[in-house]
């Protein structure tokens, strides 16, 4: 039986146009016959973009490649390029048209480090400890402009006004970016947000997150001989060790959805040497943001007491924080009608061979493989156990966002499955859905925009009359060397 399933899954799909000859009353819509029409066309070109953004797995704020691959073509279809916004070399806004609506477009390109992949559904390793792009960023950066420049291409088509904003967000994994381009008014003159994100399932319910705050906390002691005169050291990796001690007795008491999370970056050279300097990075996490900053300046006390019981000093740098995202149905429905009418990702035999290769070696129980082609059902309310510096921006401009099936069902972000799905004919075909669906609710929006004044109450309704914006970073420079000695 799953077979036959199979079999038809890959002969037939879940097309428009098969919906529509198999429902004769489902009439072709000419705006987006000419998105389909434009992407089909240009789907050769997109690619080969986000094949050289994935080859290229660049880290969060050394995208050079990256962001020079984007804005050229982004330069050579007629946007305007301001580069280097917010005091990042590699975020960019590339702007068409004039008037209004004003439409913005999200788009990431930084990879993660250590999870070097090639698109085979075994594990290869490319690079040794290199970066792979295990979150599909090089899919996202090129969907958005394939979307934005066919949203262009329709406004001089139709001799439309209004505006495209193409924000080139790096380092969104650790690095917030969207948060400094928030905090520096980059998205005060744009009326709705849209986004997306590769998946494993074709999804555009309207759904919330955590937010989350990073940190490096270190520490400095004395160093000394560890056996001759260890009286005269003061380690700093027992100020370290104290501090995460404490913070594990704290998790019995905080709020059971709040999530802590550390890594010891640095804890000494030697045995014998008492180590005179000690790092560890932490991750705070909250569905609420005000929580968020409670349990961190707990955190921070626990610091403070460690190294006061150790006699070392410490210091802390925040690195980044963002807000949990505000969901808004009207835009959410819009996109969850433009995802039906496009479909999802239908497999070739080969793809299937892939998909079922790539599954074999997951430990866990994973969906069928048809579930590409499907898309979910729309429901409110819903939540993913992440962050994203997204959220930042969902809280001053009404935003939605979707995800495609770009991964083989049931594969992880953050893995190797993921960067060879990414890379693989899956993730090519799974962008091109998505560049479908954010282009067609662009028009959407284009051809009606009182849409936009219903998304706008929405949001207000939901952050209140006394809400004021306030990032969670402060008044600190973007961190453009964290990623550095990691390439």
């Amino acid at each position: 039986m799953k077979k036959i399933l199979l079999g038809l899954f890959i002969l037939t799909g879940f097309s428009a146009s098969a919906q529509t000859e198999i429902n004769p009353k489902i009439k072709p819509d000419k705006d987006k016959a000419f998105v389909t029409a434009e992407l089909d066309k240009k789907f050769p070109v997109y690619r080969q973009v986000a094949k050289d953004i994935w080859s290229y797995a660049e880290l969060g704020f050394l995208e050079t490649k990256s962001t020079e691959r984007l804005q050229g073509v982004l330069r050579s279809e007629g946007f305007t390029i301001q580069a280097g916004v917010s005091e990042m070399p590699t975020a960019f806004v590339a702007t068409y048209g004039s008037g209004g609506p004003v439409i913005g477009v999200l788009a990431e390109f930084d990879a993660l480090p250590g999870l070097s992949q090639d698109s085979v559904p075994d594990r290869k390793v490319l690079i040794e400890s290199g970066p792979g792009h295990a979150c599909g960023h090089h899919l996202f950066g090129t969907a958005f402009v394939a979307a934005a420049v066919t949203l262009k291409d329709w406004l001089i088509k139709n001799k439309k006004a209004g505006t495209i904003k193409w924000f080139g967000t790096p380092a969104e994994e650790g690095g917030s970016a969207k948060v400094y381009m928030v905090r520096d008014g980059l998205f005060d003159d744009v009326d709705v947000v849209l986004h997306w994100h590769p998946s494993s399932a074709n999804d555009a319910s309207p759904q919330s997150c955590l937010a989350i705050k990073q940190t490096m906390f270190r520490f400095y002691g004395k160093s000394a001989h560890a056996a001759a005169a260890p009286q005269a050291g003061r380690s700093a990796l027992d100020g370290l060790e104290a501090m995460d001690y404490m913070v594990n007795l704290m998790r019995e008491h905080v709020p059971q959805e709040a999530r802590i999370h550390y890594v010891i970056t640095k804890g000494g050279l030697a045995a014998n040497v008492v180590p005179d300097f000690a790092e560890a990075e932490y991750m705070v996490r909250h569905p609420d943001a005000r929580m968020v900053e409670e349990i961190w300046n707990r955190i921070v006390k626990a610091a403070e007491g460690a190294a006061s019981g150790t006699e070392t000093t410490m210091k802390y740098e925040v690195i980044s924080g963002s807000f949990n995202l505000v969901p808004n149905e009207t835009l959410a429905r819009l996109m969850y009608n433009n995802l039906k009418t496009v479909g999802g990702v239908n497999y070739t035999p080969e793809e299937v061979e892939f998909g079922k290769h790539i599954q074999s070696t997951l430990t866990f129980k994973v969906p069928p493989l048809i579930s590409a082609s499907q898309v979910q059902p729309f429901k409110t309310g819903g939540f993913f156990p992440a962050s994203t510096d997204v959220g930042d921006i969902t809280w001053v401009v009404p935003t939605a966002g979707l995800g495609t099936a770009t991964w083989v069902p049931g594969v992880p972000a953050h893995s190797w499955q993921a960067v060879a799905s990414g890379g693989s004919s899956i993730g090519y075909k799974a962008m091109d859905n998505a560049a479908k669906i954010i282009a067609m609710t662009g028009i959407d929006i284009f051809n009606n925009p009182a849409i936009i004044g219903k998304a706008k109450k929405e949001l207000d309704d939901f952050v209140g009359p006394d809400f004021k914006y306030k990032s969670m970073i402060g008044d600190r420079k973007p961190p453009l060397d964290f990623r550095k000695g990691k390439q």
